[in-house]
C-alpha cells in the first residue's frame, strides 16, 4: 500500500478560511478516491497559517480493471439491410477500438462489452489532485499576480510525494517538487523523503502541522504560563481556534500592563485582549490580574520587543476604554434613556425607545401571567437598551448588556436589574448559558418575541442564508430561556400581543407561529426523532413547551402495535373531523356505548405516561368496537353518530400525538 503526500505553501492565510479549507480538502479528495473507485484506508488534512496539507495512507498501487456495457446507435442506424455495419456503425466500433463481432444488440440497440483497464495511482493523482485542490472556496478569493485562477492567498510552493516519488503536477503557477519550507525563523529548505514522516520532519523545522496537537499545545503552555503566577488564562473556543491558526510554532509570552485599567469595566478589558488582540487574559483566586498571555509564532529567547510592542497596542486600547467609560458615567444609566429616541430599531418599526416602550408592556403581561410581581421587572425593560447610545458600548458594541449592567450598578440600581440587564441577552450564542434571574429570563423573552414579530410584520422573514437581525438565534434563545428556567409560558399569546404593539400592523401570527416551532424541532432534533416531533406538535407546541417535551419522551417510548394500528384506522375513516355531538338514542351496538362510557373516563389531566395506559386499556374495546360495527351504516343517523364517537375518540389520541405520523 502506498502513501501520497501534498503540501501547498502559501502567504499568510485568513485564518477563518482555514477550518473551510480543512473540510473541503477532506470531503474533495475522498470524492474524487470513491469516484475513481480507489481504495485507500485514512486522510488527514493539516493546515497552518502558511500551509495546507494532505496525507492519503493505504492506497492501492492501481486501479482494477474495470468491465463496462456500453450503449451505441439504434440497431437500424448502425447495420443496413444486409447486416453489414453502416458508417455509423463503423465510428461506434472504431472509436471504442471494437470489430463487428464484439458488437451484440439488446433492446433494438447496439451494445458492447469493453474493459476499462486501471490506471496506475501516479497516473490518477497527476491528473486529479490540481483539480480537487482549486475546488476549493472562500471568501475574498481573488488572482494574484498574472494568473487567471483566484485562490485565497498567493501559492508560493507545492510538495507533490507518492512513497518515495515525486507526482509531479502544477497549482496555478507553482510546479511541485520534494522541498517544503520550515518556519519562518528557521530552514527554508527541506527535502521530504517520505510522506511518513512529514509531521516529524516538518516538527523539527519548528511547524506543528497537526492542528488539533497545535491547539492542545497552546493549551497546555497556557497553563504552564500561568501556573507560574499562581493564574488560570481565560479563552473561548472561538479564541482558541484564531490562535491554532495564525500560529505555526505557538510560544507563549507573559505581558503586563497597567493596573488602572482594571478600574473599567471587566469585560471591557477582557474583550480588548482577547476578542480585539488575541491575548489570554489571566484570572487569580477568581478575579482579573493585570497580565495576559500572547501567543507568539516565535522562535527565540528574546521577548523584550514583542512584549513591549504588545503592552502599548493595549494601551492604547484601554486608554480610549477608560476616557469613554468616565464620559459615559457622568450622569446615570437612566439618562441614556431618552437618547434612544435617535436610534432606529429597523426601518418602520420606530426607535429603541419605542421597542423599550413595547417591552415594558411585553414583560409585564409575562410577569402577570407568571404572577411574578417585581418592580424589578419593568425597571430592567426600561433600562435594559440604554446602554446603546453610551460610548463605550459604540465602540465595544459586542459588549452592549454587559456595559449596561456596570453602569447600573454604578447608577444605584437594584442587583436584580443589573442583572437582568446583563442577562436579558442571554444566550448569546447555541451553546452558551440562559439568564439566570427571573428579570432577564422575562425582559429577554419579550425583546426576542418583539424582534422576531418585528421581522416577521417588516416582511423580512428568514430565508436560505439571510437571518434578518439575528431572529434564528432569537427564537432559540425564546425556547431555550423557557426550558432552561421551567417556565410555563404561552409562546403564541405573546406573539399576538408583540404584533399588536408594533407600528406596522400586519397579519402574520400563523408564520411566526410556524417558524418558532420548526426551530424548536430542529433545537430538540438531536435527542428526539424527528417524525416523533412533528406528531406532537399536532396539538401547538409553543403553548407550552414544558409539556410538550413531557409528551415526546412518552410518544417516543411507545411500543404498541395495535394501539397504532387502532388510532390509524380512526384517522382514516375520518376524512375531516364530524361537528355532531354523539347521541345516544342512535346507538344500535352495546359496543358502541361501552366505547362511548370508556372514552369518557378518560381524564385529561394526568400525566402522559398514565395517559399512554389509558389508551392501551382502551385499545381492546376499539378493537371490538370496529370488529362489530361498520361505521358508514345505511341509516345516516347512525352514520353520523359513529363518525362522531370516531372524532370524540381522534381527540383522545391527539391529546398525546398524531399517531398517523409515528
Amino acid at each position: 500500500m502506498s502513501i501520497y503526500l501534498l503540501e501547498v505553501g502559501t502567504e499568510e492565510l485568513p485564518y477563518k478560511f482555514i477550518p473551510q479549507a480543512i473540510e473541503q480538502l477532506n470531503t474533495g479528495f475522498t470524492n474524487f478516491l470513491n469516484d475513481n473507485k480507489v481504495k485507500f484506508s485514512d486522510i488527514k488534512v493539516y493546515a497552518t497559517p502558511r500551509r495546507l496539507a494532505v496525507i492519503i495512507d493505504g492506497l492501492e498501487a492501481k486501479t482494477a480493471d474495470e468491465e463496462k456495457i456500453i450503449k451505441g446507435p439504434i440497431k437500424t442506424v448502425a447495420f443496413d439491410e444486409n447486416g453489414k455495419l453502416t458508417k455509423a456503425g463503423e465510428g461506434f466500433a472504431r472509436k471504442n477500438n471494437l470489430t463487428k463481432d464484439d458488437l451484440y444488440v439488446e433492446d433494438n440497440y447496439v451494445h458492447a462489452k469493453i474493459v476499462v483497464k486501471g490506471k496506475s495511482i501516479s497516473e490518477l493523482l497527476a491528473e486529479n489532485v490540481p483539480s480537487v485542490f482549486m475546488k476549493l472556496q472562500g471568501a475574498h478569493f481573488m488572482r494574484w499576480g498574472y494568473n487567471d485562477e483566484k485562490f485565497s492567498r498567493p501559492i508560493k510552493w507545492v510538495v507533490s510525494i507518492l512513497d518515495n516519488e515525486e507526482v509531479k503536477i502544477k497549482i496555478i503557477d507553482k510546479e511541485s517538487s520534494i522541498f517544503t519550507r520550515g518556519h519562518r525563523f528557521a530552514q527554508q529548505k527541506m527535502a521530504i523523503g517520505d510522506p511518513k514522516d512529514y509531521v516529524e520532519t516538518m516538527r523539527n523545522a519548528c511547524v506543528i502541522v497537526d492542528q488539533d496537537e497545535r491547539k492542545q499545545v497552546i493549551i497546555n503552555k497556557a497553563n504552564e504560563a500561568a501556573a507560574k503566577l499562581g493564574a488560570e488564562p481565560y479563552y473561548t473556543d472561538d479564541l482558541l481556534e484564531e490562535v491554532t491558526f495564525i500560529t505555526e510554532y505557538p510560544v507563549p509570552a507573559i505581558c503586563e500592563f497597567d493596573p488602572v485599567f482594571l478600574e473599567i469595566p471587566e469585560e471591557v478589558t477582557v474583550t480588548v485582549m482577547a476578542v480585539h488582540q488575541r491575548y489570554f487574559a489571566l484570572y487569580k483566586d477568581g478575579k482579573l490580574i493585570n497580565k495576559f498571555i500572547t501567543m507568539t509564532n516565535y522562535i527565540g529567547n528574546e521577548f523584550s520587543n514583542i512584549k513591549a510592542g504588545n503592552v502599548r497596542v493595549i494601551k492604547a486600547r484601554l486608554d480610549d476604554a477608560v476616557f469613554f467609560f468616565k464620559e459615559d458615567t457622568k450622569k446615570s444609566l437612566e439618562a441614556y434613556v431618552e437618547t434612544l429616541k435617535g436610534v432606529t430599531f429597523q426601518k418602520g418599526m420606530g426607535t429603541m425607545f419605542d421597542k423599550t416602550q413595547r417591552l415594558i408592556k411585553l414583560s409585564d403581561e409575562i410577569a402577570a401571567d407568571l404572577k411574578v410581581q417585581s418592580p424589578d421587572i419593568t425597571r430592567t425593560a426600561q433600562l435594559c437598551k440604554a446602554d446603546l447610545t453610551t460610548k463605550l458600548v459604540f465602540e465595544f458594541t459586542e459588549l452592549q448588556g454587559f456595559i449596561g449592567a456596570d453602569y447600573a450598578r454604578i447608577s444605584g440600581e437594584s442587583s436584580n436589574v443589573v442583572q437582568g440587564i446583563k442577562e436579558h441577552y442571554f444566550p448569546l450564542n447555541a451553546e452558551s448559558e440562559t439568564a439566570k434571574g427571573i428579570e432577564g429570563q422575562i425582559v429577554g423573552i419579550a425583546d426576542k418575541i418583539d424582534t422576531v414579530c418585528a421581522v416577521f410584520a417588516a416582511g423580512k422573514k428568514p430565508t436560505g442564508s439571510s437571518d434578518p437581525l439575528g431572529v434564528r438565534r432569537a427564537a432559540l434563545g425564546v425556547i431555550r430561556t423557557i426550558l432552561d428556567a421551567g417556565l410555563k409560558i404561552n409562546i403564541e399569546k405573546y406573539i399576538k400581543e408583540a404584533l399588536k404593539l408594533l407600528p406596522v400592523q400586519r397579519d402574520c401570527a400563523d408564520e411566526v407561529n410556524e417558524f418558532f416551532v420548526q426551530r424548536l424541532i430542529i433545537f430538540l432534533a438531536d435527542k428526539y426523532k424527528k417524525n416523533v416531533l412533528e406528531a406532537c406538535s399536532v396539538r401547538n407546541p409553543l403553548t407550552d413547551i414544558a409539556d410538550y417535551v413531557k409528551r415526546v419522551e412518552i410518544v417516543q417510548t411507545i411500543d404498541a402495535p395495535a394501539l397504532l394500528e387502532n388510532a390509524n384506522r380512526v384517522i382514516r375513516i375520518l376524512k375531516e373531523n364530524s361537528k355532531d355531538s354523539v347521541n345516544e338514542a342512535f346507538f344500535k351496538e352495546e359496543i358502541e356505548k361501552t366505547l362511548y362510557t370508556k372514552i369518557k373516563e378518560i381524564p385529561g389531566n394526568i400525566d402522559y405516561q398514565a395517559y399512554l395506559s389509558e389508551l392501551e386499556a382502551l385499545n381492546p374495546t376499539v378493537t371490538k368496537f370496529f370488529d362489530d360495527v361498520l361505521v358508514m351504516d345505511k341509516d345516516e343517523n347512525v352514520k353520523k353518530n359513529r363518525l362522531a364517537l370516531l372524532t370524540l375518540l381522534k381527540n383522545k389520541y391527539e391529546h398525546l400525538t398524531d399517531f398517523s405520523k409515528i
